[in-house]
């Protein structure tokens, strides 16, 4: 198995960089795979994952968010999504990939995996091309928490004024990142909150494309789709008939230690999602994929995947 990069053309005329991991051999092809990375980060990161995924005869693919890995290019692009329309060009990208696998694998079921900010939007995207999926797998995800967004969308338009949409921000950072850290002290590095494995967290660390402080014009979008996908009404135009894999650590401090995972849970059911999983796994801290116990990780989305019909017998 071999990871090919490519890349395509945004509505807005943006270069996407993409990676494909595609099933070798007499493998056939059951179904595709199509994954949303999170914040500060990028696709390159799931290909421990990816590996996994294609022995088991599903294709993988994954872009580079604007702003994010080689689609922002050089590093003094990372951390700004659009000077207008930000979050939604970032849906319009994922829809493009989208396309893209249908071409590329007619008649095969596509599976959309967003993690952290990736599973945002891979929300919001289920709201506006919900139809174009056949099941949606969301890590390390948040619940709503209105006063504070409104908050921040406050915070970040000041900090536009005084600093510009592409002046970084520093105090963005703290405001939304700042405590995640201190549930696990004393700290070996700033990111312990990642992860229980020390050599992930270290390879994030390392990693140039990685833990950036992002741009005030960043934080404003990113809040204003939050807000916007977790409305009652967008909420209801995800199709009831999507079948939903929810899974995260008991400990990561984005889903606030289960309860934001838990309501997202509640919340779709509530609007008449018809079949919704959740599943926590003990102890675990918020990327899930590269934590100490991701083999069962691993297991437990072939099982869902299995389960809901995707994946055929061998």
């Amino acid at each position: 198995m071999e990871c090919k990069e490519f890349t395509f053309q945004s509505i807005d005329g943006t270069t996407i960089h993409a990676r494909k991991w595609l099933p070798e051999g007499d493998l056939k092809q059951r179904a595709a795979v199509q994954i949303s990375h999170g914040m500060a980060e990028h696709s390159g990161r799931y290909e421990g994952f990816a590996k996994f995924l294609t022995k088991q005869g599903l294709a993988v693919y994954a872009n580079d968010h604007r702003g994010h890995g080689k689609t922002a290019g050089e590093l003094e692009q990372i951390g700004y999504l659009a000077d207008e329309n930000g979050w939604g060009l970032a849906v319009e990208d994922m829809h493009g990939l989208t396309d893209i696998i249908k071409k590329e694998c007619p008649g095969t079921p596509v599976i959309l995996l967003g993690h952290s900010m990736g599973s945002l939007l891979s929300r919001a995207y289920a709201q506006e091309y919900g139809g174009d999926i056949d099941g949606l797998m969301l890590s390390g995800t948040s619940g709503d928490r209105r006063l504070l967004i409104d908050l921040g969308i406050l915070a970040s338009n000041m900090e536009i004024i005084r600093i510009g949409r592409r002046g970084r921000s520093k105090l963005m950072d703290r405001l939304l990142f700042g405590s995640f850290n201190r549930r696990f002290k004393p700290n070996r590095t700033r990111f312990d909150w990642l992860s229980r494995d020390d050599d992930k967290v270290d390879e994030y660390v390392e990693d140039k494309f990685c833990g950036e402080v992002f741009t005030a014009g960043f934080y404003c979008d990113f809040l204003k789709g939050i807000k916007k996908l977790s409305r009652v009404e967008n909420m209801k135009k995800t199709p009831t008939g999507l079948p939903i894999y929810i899974f995260s650590g008991e400990k990561d401090p984005v889903g606030r230690n289960t309860k934001g995972v838990l309501r997202i849970c509640s919340d779709y059911k509530k609007i008449g999602i018809e079949d919704v999983s959740c599943r926590i796994y003990e102890g675990a801290r918020h990327e899930m994929l590269n934590e100490t116990n991701r083999e069962e990780v691993y297991g437990g989305i072939i099982d869902w995947i299995k389960a809901e019909g995707f994946c055929g017998s061998q």
